[in-house]
């Protein structure tokens, strides 16, 4: 009996052809954390701590509540995000980040340094290739 260890080239490539992530293994993850609104909503929860509903639609500006309301399901649904309900009067609900949202710190943290030394040469790379041209 024989044990396959490795796959010839042309079956990975027709692996990566039928499934777009393992062509790149990173698409999932940015799907999750780098949809629209979801970075904001994660940073604001990372920065800020625990935050009612309110405050986090004050902070993250031109979000609507529907929007809203949905990321915060969604990243609570991925296992982020944890809400808190506090049967009061009137109701209070909290949300925070969890301990696996805390473990994205440190790719913030890259992505916010990256930009820090890197922002300006993007911009003036878009300035030059937009300019008058021949």
């Amino acid at each position: 009996m024989t044990t396959e260890t490795s796959r010839p080239a042309t079956d990975a490539s027709a692996d990566a052809a039928a499934d777009p992530e393992l062509a790149c293994p990173i698409s999932p993850v940015v799907d999750i954390v780098f949809s629209r609104w979801t970075s904001p909503i994660l940073w604001s929860l990372h920065a800020f701590g625990r935050q009612r509903f309110v405050e986090l639609e004050r902070r993250i500006e031109n979000i609507t509540p529907k929007v809203l309301t949905q990321r915060l399901r969604q990243l609570e649904r991925d296992g982020l995000v944890v809400r808190t309900y506090h049967p009061e009067v009137p109701p209070r609900v909290e949300y925070e980040i969890s301990e696996l949202g805390r473990t994205l710190s440190p790719l913030f943290a890259q992505i916010a340094e990256w930009g820090a030394a890197n922002l300006e040469h993007v911009e003036r790379a878009r300035r030059q290739y937009d300019g008058p041209r021949a």
